[in-house]
């Protein structure tokens, strides 16, 4: 028996230093499960307490026999009395066939033991990482995620979930990605699930992985281009603003803390080479890089980009920005089934209605000109347009864009 004895405790030991779990925890948890088991195995009428020999593995069995008066507490919900002791005696009932009981409980124990503390060891370990870029191998897939071996012993999920069949669960792969056994992958972390929380047990996901990882959160190309743009990464370039659409098109303003830096050129690199390797990572998904400015105008006629932009009319009380086009840039400015426009409008964070010149209509008062006059009308000529569209044919007045002959061009 005490051989028996011994080689439990050093299979603890040994399965601890294994799995980087503490000792003493593991032999605490088998005490308190065993605890529970001899209560029912030995049929006794009081709590059990169990105790292993930390050197020795030996086993030792009590029941907790109360002693002295009760005290007398009544529970608020039911009404009824509950006899409170304080004190205690041990009485030894540790059976003959210990070891034999022990062994037989011992491996689901410790199986449950081992799965908790690796757990445990993840959550403590990833808690803080969220939003961190790590690079992981597929392991396997199913219809609704995607498990990627990090490293040995941990592993995360990538959902994919049908948001039609499942509208409150969340799709983390872009549409146009579909992945192999041992393909490797970036991925984003963006939550790390507490696996004792109350979340974890309502979706029963005590045996899967609590790390949730993305592919299409606009902050994968943040960290993508941490990666490939030293000067991002050493704070010099600053990404200000990103507008996703996964596995399509982004869009990511940027901004240079020194003046004579292009921060639209270091992100780009040399013919294109940076941008290519952030392009290549997100499986050809298009990025546009475009300069940041705190001039509202300016900005949002850079977020159209590649559109070539005439004017944009900013009405900061209602965040609205009207802006005109060349008739031949209207379909670019817009975008397949308005993806360039809706982007644009997400990376700035302004409504933004787009008109060509043929149809802009009258300018709104304190138009902001976002390029030179001669741009984009004739040099000379007047740039007033009437409610139906037609443009002044008049010459402009000298130092000014208006004739000052129609009501609402007076300007100058």
């Amino acid at each position: 028996m005490a051989d028996e004895e011994y080689s439990l405790i050093e299979a603890l030991q040994m399965l601890a230093h294994e799995r980087k779990i503490d000792e003493f925890y593991i032999i605490e948890r088998l005490e308190d499960s065993l605890a529970r088991s001899y209560e029912r195995i030995l049929d006794l009428d009081h709590d059990a307490r169990v105790t292993i020999d930390r050197q020795t593995g030996k086993i030792y069995v009590y029941e907790l026999v109360p002693v002295g008066e009760p005290e007398i507490q009544v529970d608020p919900e039911t009404g009824l009395e509950e006899h409170i002791y304080s004190e205690f005696e041990e009485r030894d009932v540790t059976p003959a066939d210990i070891s034999r009981i022990a062994a037989q409980n011992a491996k689901s124990v410790i199986s449950s033991i081992v799965r908790d503390a690796a757990r445990k060891s993840i959550y403590e370990e990833f808690s803080d990482r969220v939003g961190d870029l790590i690079t992981g191998t597929v392991l396997q897939g199913t219809q609704d995620f995607t498990i990627i071996k990090i490293r040995d012993g941990v592993e995360a999920e990538l959902p994919h979930y049908d948001t039609k069949r499942n509208p409150a669960e969340r799709n983390e792969r872009p549409s146009n990605e579909h992945y192999r056994h041992n393909q490797r992958l970036k991925v984003l972390i963006i939550d790390v699930r507490d696996p004792s929380g109350e979340q974890t047990r309502a979706r029963g996901e005590q045996s899967r992985p609590t790390i949730i990882v993305s592919r299409t959160h606009p902050d994968l190309i943040r960290r993508l281009f941490e990666i490939e743009v030293p000067e991002i990464y050493d704070g010099i370039v600053e990404i200000k603003s990103i507008a996703r659409e996964p596995g399509a098109r982004s869009k990511v303003a940027v901004a240079s803390r020194e003046p004579n830096l292009d921060p639209v050129g270091a992100c780009v690199g040399p013919k294109g080479s940076r941008v290519r390797m952030v392009v290549e990572e997100l499986r050809n998904e298009r990025v546009d890089v475009i300069q940041w400015s705190d001039d509202p105008a300016t900005y949002v006629a850079n977020a159209l980009s590649p559109a070539r932009v005439s004017h944009v009319s900013i009405d900061p009380e209602n965040n609205y920005a009207t802006v005109i086009v060349p008739d031949d840039q209207l379909s670019l400015a817009i975008g397949k089934e308005g993806q360039n426009a809706r982007l644009a409008a997400r990376l700035t964070g302004w409504h933004i209605d787009i008109k060509s010149a043929s149809f802009q209509g009258e300018p709104l008062e304190g138009d902001e000109s976002l390029i030179d006059d001669d741009e984009a009308f004739d040099d000379d000529f007047c740039i007033y347009v009437s409610e139906d569209g037609t443009r002044c044919r008049n010459h402009a007045r000298e130092g000014s864009r208006y004739c000052g002959v129609h009501a609402g061009c007076d300007e100058g």
